[in-house]
């Protein structure tokens, strides 16, 4: 059987591939993000995903190679990974109250039989008002905020508490995997 790689190394990502039960392997990518033009939240994830899928896939003659990445957009301004607490608190201050997008990319890449899939997911958040002591308590409880495009983890610190409502994928906004649209795509590219 075609074994599957995640090109990601996010204990986030590889928590929740693990609920589909197959068997995987991990190899992070390592890719140079900035070379990526950052004008439009679809059009990013889409490359950014296919770069990650690429890096990994040269090594590999025989496997169904995942690359994903993810974004939010509020307000026409695209958000990555926060680069400090103030940075983290100032956007989730922004964000309090409104509604924003989660895009996640997905791209596979099937080396034995050369087939290629991607595609993008987007999940619209309603977000609660959040007061800054509120903002903070998450902050002072969780020291990898970074690591999450938006800087809050919906579903286990206090920030799950965050979020009101969501239109589209949990498993995106849980953690940039939506698991339905994988499961999905798996088949189209070869994966039985």
């Amino acid at each position: 059987m075609t074994k599957i790689i995640l090109a990601t190394t996010s204990p986030y990502r590889i928590e929740i591939f693990r609920v589909l039960g197959i068997d995987f392997e991990v190899k992070g990518s390592n890719v140079d993000e900035s070379q990526v033009e950052r004008n439009n939240p679809e059009e990013l994830v889409k490359s950014l995903s296919k770069l990650k899928a690429e890096v990994v896939v040269t090594n590999h003659s025989d496997a169904i190679v995942i690359g994903m990445d993810s974004v939010g957009l509020f307000n026409g301004q695209i958000f990555e990974k926060p680069k400090s607490r103030e940075e983290a608190f100032q956007r989730l201050k922004s964000l309090s109250g409104t509604t924003h997008q989660f895009y996640t990319g997905i791209y596979m890449i099937n080396t034995g039989l050369k087939k290629v899939i991607s595609k993008v997911v987007k999940t619209k958040v309603f977000m609660r008002n959040l007061s800054d002591r509120e903002i903070n308590k998450y902050l002072d409880e969780d020291p990898h905020f970074n690591t999450y495009a938006l800087g809050y983890d919906p579903v286990k610190h206090y920030s799950a508490s965050f979020v009101k409502r969501i239109e589209g994928s949990y498993y995106n906004l849980l953690g940039g995997m939506p698991l339905e649209v994988i499961i999905e795509m798996l088949p189209k590219v070869g994966y039985k």
